[in-house]
């Protein structure tokens, strides 16, 4: 084997090389049947290998995308010094990332538009949750009980609401959805103040004796990967 040989860079993954030629069709043809075909046509893949790698077309590189902008905040948020800030502000930090990781709005706004057909409704759920999960999971949550949903419903509206927010944006460096994703999280923190009151009041704390009860039997999954959970 020459030193040529050995030293040769490894051919891209067919699956990121698809989704890369699928991008620039995005924005015109949205995540769509033409856009899948033509991004195996530009990328020069077989018909057989791109739909092994992607069985339901222009969906699965949709959610491949997603997942393609959560790897890319876990890689910033592992990367930045966070030790100084408040929880809160690192939440917000995290979520900046993300939406700094979705490049060009439109890929995300075409991405709402599929996932807003009913049939696809619940992937993109899924997709969502999936996202407040990895900001959590990375933020180091331990939760095994049923703080572990509400924390990820709870965040999962945030990032939902600043994403639609962030795509009306046109303020310099997007600076009014970052104020606006902060008063979204101040709005969460009261939420969770007024529990830790109702938890400390003596009178609420005994009316909501039962309910507690069977929601302290409520835990985390398993398996992360989804969202169903298991009691007991």
């Amino acid at each position: 084997m020459t030193d040529a040989t050995a030293t040769q860079t490894p051919a891209p993954d067919p699956a990121e090389r698809l989704l890369d030629a699928a991008l620039p069709h995005v924005p015109f043809d949205g995540w769509s049947e033409a856009t899948f075909q033509a991004a195996r046509a530009d990328a020069g893949i077989d018909a057989g290998l791109a739909r092994a790698l992607y069985p339901r077309g222009a969906l699965d590189m949709a959610l491949a995308y997603h997942r393609r902008g959560d790897a890319e905040m876990l890689r910033k948020l592992e990367q930045a010094d966070l030790t100084a800030l408040r929880f809160r502000d690192r939440i917000a930090r995290a979520v900046r990332f993300r939406l700094e990781a979705a490049g060009d709005r439109e890929f995300v706004r075409r991405g709402m538009t599929l996932f807003a057909l009913p049939q696809n409704a619940g992937e993109g759920t899924k997709a969502l949750w999936g996202t407040a999960d990895a900001i959590w999971t990375a933020l180091g949550d331990s939760s095994d009980d049923v703080n572990w949903y509400t924390k990820r419903m709870t965040l999962s509206g945030v990032y939902g609401s600043t994403v639609l927010y962030w795509l009306g944006d046109d303020s310099p460096g997007h600076a009014a959805t970052w104020d606006f994703l902060d008063r979204r999280i101040d709005g969460v923190m009261q939420i969770e103040k007024v529990k830790a009151d109702l938890k400390a009041n003596r009178l609420t704390a005994a009316l909501m004796a039962g309910p507690m009860a069977v929601l302290g039997t409520i835990r985390a999954p398993k398996r992360r990967g989804g969202m169903p959970g298991r009691t007991g």
